[in-house]
């Protein structure tokens, strides 16, 4: 009788533990087969966050008070390891299109003229190729120092022309010097149709002629912005073109 008794409380606590196991996996099993869901992180409203102003940097050249002086005085041209440090004027429809070709900053006759753009051109320098003119005076001043590229080491050594205008500082790396024929520019090329810019710019970096300097890696499309700097050669058939592409547009205040 003792051992039907002993084995019957086996045989019940052997089911009670069964049963027990039996409960405590269909509690636990869902709980191991759905992972559990992240956090959810709401991101902070515009209220809780934290807005930092960009601040601008000043403008080296003082429109204001160059434009009470001028107000055709547009923007500011300045090439380190030259000469060239000019304030950039354009005519208004009051005056002949080259009327600072023989004319200084106070419209006054001037042999030298100053550095200025045609009205084909915008002043805000958002045109695919701006021209900038100026007379090459054997006294160096105007663009009289552009004939030193045509040396190599000076092309090298001197590549960044700075454009100032009224909010922005423009930087452009120079890509090209040659002698050109003394065709318009902007009257021979339409340079708002993408193909013949696009085309005209390929040639820029191949220009025929013996008189030149290209920089090496230089890639251009007609979605980059360039800007011509031409003057005069001692043969009225030809310019001197130095050839900038646009590589930095900074606000300014």
């Amino acid at each position: 009788m003792d051992k039907k008794k002993s084995k019957i409380v086996f045989i019940i606590a052997l089911s009670v533990m069964l049963a027990a196991i039996i409960a405590l996996s269909v509690y636990l099993l869902p709980h191991l087969l759905i992972p559990p869901k992240k956090p959810v992180v709401e991101a902070p409203s515009s209220s809780d966050a934290t807005s930092s102003e960009v601040v601008l940097p000043d403008n080296p050249k003082n429109f204001t008070k160059l434009q009470k002086q001028n107000p055709d005085i547009h923007a500011w041209i300045s090439i380190p390891g030259t000469n060239i440090d000019y304030p950039i004027l354009q005519s208004g429809d009051d005056t002949p299109e080259d009327f600072y070709l023989n004319h200084g900053t106070n419209k006054k006759y001037l042999y030298a003229g100053s550095i200025y753009t045609q009205r084909r051109n915008s002043t805000d320098f958002s045109d695919p190729n701006t021209v900038i003119y100026g007379h090459n005076m054997k006294n160096g001043s105007m663009f009289g120092t552009l004939k030193k590229y045509r040396d190599v080491n000076y092309f090298n050594k001197n590549s960044v022309i700075y454009i100032y205008t009224p909010g922005h500082i423009l930087t452009y790396t120079i890509y090209a010097a040659y002698r050109y024929d003394n065709r318009h520019l902007l009257y021979s090329f339409d340079f708002n149709d993408p193909e013949v810019f696009n085309d005209y710019l390929q040639m820029t970096l191949n220009p025929k002629t013996l008189i030149k300097n290209i920089r090496k890696g230089i890639e251009l499309s007609s979605v980059d912005r360039i800007i011509t700097l031409s003057t005069c050669m001692t043969s009225d058939d030809y310019r001197y073109l130095v050839q900038g592409v646009l590589i930095n547009d900074q606000p300014t205040k």
